[in-house]
């Protein structure tokens, strides 16, 4: 659908029954987030706060908060920019098919960004901290915008088509910012404002920054969406919205973004710092405090009437798992083009999105050997973990594609069995030490620092999974543990004191594994809650996968080292018990969740609704 604005987008969802408004006053500390988190859980509508306290501005969430919602907004796009993206990432497929694509090229170059200058008038000029103030969770450091679109352009080649825009967090207040002077950006360097940044700072100049708030629902979902190389992001926005991206510079040379609900202005200059966060963050923990880049604001603009859009970021799943699904969809062939052999990867939602992927591949160098093994599978891995974002993993679990077709990287809990089924701990696991890590992961030993492992399995099923414990079974001095589902023991440990303690439990553990037939039961989980991480598949693959760190926290029975690898000879360890140096988990406050489900009880206005 072509929304001119998001306030188009509002009055479209909500004449279709996918939005609703929310008239009381509404506080931005905490409140909003509540209400937000409360009707997503229930796959609720989208919502829009017209009275949101200590600000003359109203504001939007949830647009993105179920895929059926995600996909009617991009109704009569959605199928054209899929074969643009498909396109660009194999041209070759236009020749084979030039009926299909006939129209593919015509729509990218309708959708290149209009530069115009009649919009100028339409904005006024407010402050910071006139903003819509919303803070997320209690330990949150301040306000920050959770919905931005950041544009940056190249210095050594200026222009739109070669600027970057991305969703980078915004810190609007709080630590030691100057009110309305200052707020903090929080990216990595190797994003494109990253290597924006890193262009101006050799040369000695500040780095022009616009970021825009609101404006069409393709303008956020451009800034996140990984494009192939040479396919902009205001291209995109175009395409996906079935209208031109339009911008104009105001009059110190900043772009401006027509279509935006809010634009605030700034400069980032070389080696200037200063402490952003904690921040709730997507993994279900808080990012903790650390310098960042610090802009100082020029100008804050917004229109008449402006919506102020937010989400809110937590353990999965959430509104962001939407964005997710719609750019899996709209993206998912891309990645296999780029890298030979993959068949398809899917960064689990479930555990955090970056700490944990699952891959299928080709396994086709050696059709000769009576066994099958992982060699094929090995080198895409690598492709993989070197690929832009997914170089964050920590865990990749690949299987090969020809030991079952049907097979799914979605479906969490056959994948690791169909995995399970078939490695071979004592020559299938890969690490990766003292390497780089997910900013936001704390399990490794330091800020960007930690480890990764491959989990590669190809051939025919070497055990059969236990899916159910005997009565016979016992763990003398560990009482509580749990099946959380075929070949994969929980067990409950002491609170986790230091490295050395817990090698002497792990000791301990594994003289009891040895006394136990674990032939059908590869893994074992440690944890501080056996019956939560059991109770479902999302708790087990979020307490492994989150709160361990591959190098200092695998182990195995009968565990050994030749020629510099690792292997185990009966069940591999993973400890995933909360370690001191992890950053803590988000918890909301329970008075905040009070007054929200009393809005939820008969005649409040999410009556029905949560």
């Amino acid at each position: 659908m072509g929304y001119k604005s998001l306030a188009q987008c509002v009055d479209d969802l909500e004449k279709h029954g996918h939005l609703i408004r929310i008239k009381e006053e509404v506080d931005p500390y905490l409140e909003m987030a509540d209400i937000h988190l409360s009707v997503y859980e229930k796959q609720g509508p989208a919502l829009l706060f017209e009275n949101v306290k200590g600000s003359p501005f109203k504001a939007v969430s949830n647009l993105f908060g179920t895929i059926e919602r995600s996909k009617f907004m991009f109704r009569d796009s959605l199928a054209s920019v899929k074969q643009l993206v498909e396109l660009r990432s194999d041209p070759i497929k236009a020749l084979k098919n030039p009926f299909k694509y006939a129209g593919t090229g015509l729509a990218a170059l309708s959708a290149l960004p209009l530069k115009q200058s009649l919009f100028k008038q339409v904005f006024q000029k407010t402050t910071i901290s006139r903003l819509p103030q919303i803070v997320n969770w209690p330990m949150d450091g301040g306000p920050f915008i959770t919905m931005p679109q950041v544009f940056t352009e190249d210095v050594d080649k200026p222009g739109v088509m070669n600027g970057n825009l991305g969703m980078y967090r915004i810190q609007l207040a709080g630590n030691d910012y100057i009110q309305d002077r200052e707020i903090g950006l929080h990216y990595q360097i190797h994003r494109g404002i990253g290597v924006h940044q890193t262009k101006a700072n050799a040369k000695g100049q500040p780095l022009k920054v616009s970021i825009f708030v609101g404006g069409p629902p393709s303008h956020p979902l451009a800034a996140v969406m990984p494009l192939p190389e040479g396919l902009s992001e205001l291209t995109f926005a175009g395409a996906l919205g079935n209208r031109r991206f339009r911008y104009f510079r105001d009059e110190e040379g900043f772009v401006i973004s027509a279509d935006a609900d809010f634009v605030i202005t700034g400069t980032v200059y070389p080696q200037e710092n200063k402490p952003e966060g904690p921040f709730g963050d997507h993994l279900g923990y808080y990012s903790l405090i650390h310098p960042f880049p610090l802009m100082k604001v020029h100008n804050v603009y917004h229109k008449k009437d402006a919506l102020w859009s937010f989400t809110v970021v937590g353990r999965p799943p959430q509104e962001d798992t939407s964005f997710g699904e719609l750019i899996h969809e709209i993206t998912g062939s891309a990645i296999p083009q780029e890298i030979h052999g993959l068949k398809e990867v899917n960064a689990v939602d479930a555990a955090g999105v970056h700490p944990l992927l699952f891959a299928i591949g080709s396994e086709r160098y050696t059709p000769y050997l009576k066994e099958r093994k992982p060699q094929e599978i090995l080198t895409i891995s690598n492709h993989i973990l070197g690929k832009n974002q997914l170089s964050l993993a920590k865990y990749l679990f690949i299987a090969a594609r020809e030991d079952n077709e049907k097979l799914n990287t979605q479906q969490i809990e056959q994948f690791l069995t169909h995995i399970l089924e078939r490695i071979d701990l004592t020559r299938d696991l890969h690490f990766h030490t003292n390497t780089t890590i997910d900013t936001l992961d704390y399990s490794g030993d330091g800020l960007n620092t930690g480890s990764k492992v491959v989990f590669a399995a190809a051939g025919e099923r070497k055990r059969e999974l236990l899916s159910e414990l005997s009565k016979d079974f016992k763990l003398n001095h560990f009482h509580h543990f749990s099946l959380a589902m075929p070949g994969v023991l929980v067990v409950q440990m002491p609170v986790y004191t230091d490295q050395q303690q817990a090698k002497k439990e792990i000791s301990q553990l594994k003289e009891q594994l040895k006394a136990n037939e674990m032939a059908a039961l590869p893994l074992v989980v440690l944890c501080d809650d056996s019956d939560f991480t059991a109770a479902n598949i999302n708790n087990l693959v979020w307490v492994t996968f989150t709160r361990s760190n591959p190098a200092a926290d695998i182990d195995g029975v009968d565990d050994f080292v030749v020629n510099k690898h690792w292997g185990c000879k009966g069940a591999l360890i993973i400890d995933a018990r909360k370690k001191p140096h992890h950053a803590p988990e988000l918890i909301k406050d329970i008075e905040i969740e009070k007054k929200v489900k009393r809005m939820g009880e008969k005649g409040g206005t999410l009556h029905g609704i949560i």
